[in-house]
């Protein structure tokens, strides 16, 4: 074949060794078997059970979000607070967050590889660098905390909410995909139907069942990914339906939006909490916030989004939660997290009055799930452009690969591990040079 010099060289018992090669893989990785290396050297917490990773899609600004600093580019309504272990926040940007500030962990001295969004996002999601000759085998870290974590519980153990999937589960499997759901009130209406009034569940299972039995012999050794991705996620959403307690994950009260705010993220966080307080599978929510890409108009607060919007919106929905969380005595066991792909440009303004994109500063913010809050951890210059004191053990600046080694702490994971039968033959290291010790989790974010 042209243009595939390989190609026409497959032989059929070639193709079918290939084949058996990815199934024995999948089966594996399903029932967590896959050949792994690991580091026995890390210090894995195990504070969490779950994770609630709120994506600041856009990336936010440090200087106007978490990493304030007085100065002329300050709007004039700031009102800047400095709170115990040099925490500082805007009471007007955040006033439930700032009622909160001995649960908040604020890391500042955190630089990012990249400063394009694309790229920014894979990186963040993924904890690996946009390289296209592994982006295909590059699963989101949802995904393999999923992986670690998953049991036969009715939820998928990764949902993503108010985005598309993006990075999504790659070669670990159709089981291990997110899911995504739309968030109303009233909840997933594809979850059960009364179509044949009192017979409809009797009805459903009925034609469940002769489907498996029409497409068992291509379930039980699918000829490739899809097929068998196709298969783990029809028994994923078969474990959902006509379940009254799972039906409830996606339903919220008209007072749930009157707390977390009418948005549709808002609502994502409200689902994202239900999920949670389920305890029914699902151990990472990825939650994304649109709309932080402020090159203008970041203080006028008739423009859309501004900065008074958007951080209010996050502010209210994640006061909320905490207090949901703390109620329910879920809070301690679930790490949130809230970050975006880079920072922004520091000191005054652009001429449009906005900030353009930063790599070299940034901040992220942490609570719950064995955090231990009221402290800000690093410090960058006076203006907000370089980090100047990293804070922790590592002497040098925080990046991705750090946080994801964190997060994964937390969660009882070993972040050095290393998948070594990947189908293309590729190793997959969940963070890449860990096992090096290039990489590793920020211990001073657990005090």
């Amino acid at each position: 074949m042209k243009g595939c010099p390989s190609c026409y060289k497959m032989t059929r018992r070639d193709w079918l060794k290939q084949a058996a090669s990815w199934t024995a893989f999948m089966s594996l990785a399903r029932t967590g078997e896959a050949q792994v290396s690991v580091s026995p050297s890390a210090n894995v917490r195990g504070t969490a059970r779950a994770c609630i990773f709120i994506n600041l899609s856009g990336a936010p600004s440090h200087l106007d979000t978490f990493d304030p600093k007085d100065g002329p580019w300050n709007p004039f309504d700031a009102d800047l607070r400095q709170y115990p272990g040099g925490i500082v926040l805007s009471n007007t940007l955040f006033p439930q967050l700032s009622k909160i500030t001995n649960d908040l962990a604020v890391l500042r001295s955190v630089s990012s590889w990249e400063a394009e969004h694309t790229r920014g996002q894979f990186y963040m999601q993924t904890a690996h660098p946009s390289n296209p000759a592994f982006v295909a085998e590059t699963p989101h870290i949802g995904a393999v905390v999923g992986l670690e974590k998953s049991s036969d519980d009715r939820l998928p153990p990764f949902f993503t909410l108010n985005s598309f999937a993006g990075q999504g589960a790659t070669f670990l499997g159709g089981k291990l995909q997110p899911m995504t759901a739309p968030t109303n009130a009233g909840g997933l209406a594809t979850l059960e139907h009364s179509f044949y009034g009192n017979e409809s569940q009797t009805r459903f299972e009925e034609k469940f069942k002769l489907l498996e039995d029409l497409e068992g012999p291509l379930r039980a050794a699918p000829f490739d990914r899809r097929m068998a991705d196709h298969s783990d996620f029809y028994k994923s959403a078969r474990q959902l339906m006509y379940q009254q307690g799972i039906s409830n994950v996606f339903r919220f009260s008209s007072d749930d939006t009157g707390r977390y705010g009418d948005t549709n993220f808002a609502r994502s966080v409200i689902v994202a909490r239900n999920a949670i307080q389920a305890k029914s599978g699902t151990v990472f929510v990825n939650v994304t916030q649109q709309g932080w890409d402020t090159h203008q108009n970041m203080f006028d607060r008739r423009y859309t989004p501004s900065i008074y919007q958007l951080t209010n919106e996050l502010d209210r929905a994640v006061g909320a939660l905490v207090e949901d969380l703390k109620a329910s005595g879920d809070f301690a066991q679930t790490l949130i997290v809230m970050m975006g792909e880079f920072g922004r440009t520091p000191g005054d303004l652009n001429s449009r009055g906005g900030r353009d994109h930063h790599k070299y500063a940034m901040s992220v913010a942490m609570l719950g799930g064995g955090v231990r809050g009221g402290r800000a951890i690093g410090a960058t210059d006076r203006i907000g452009d370089r980090v100047t004191t990293p804070g922790w053990s590592a002497q040098r600046p925080i990046v991705m690969e750090d946080l994801a080694a964190t997060i994964y702490s937390a969660l009882g994971i070993n972040w050095t591990k290393s998948i070594t039968d990947t189908p293309s033959g590729r190793k997959f290291e969940y963070v890449p040079y860990a096992e090096y010790g290039v990489y590793t989790a920020v211990e001073e974010v657990f005090g």
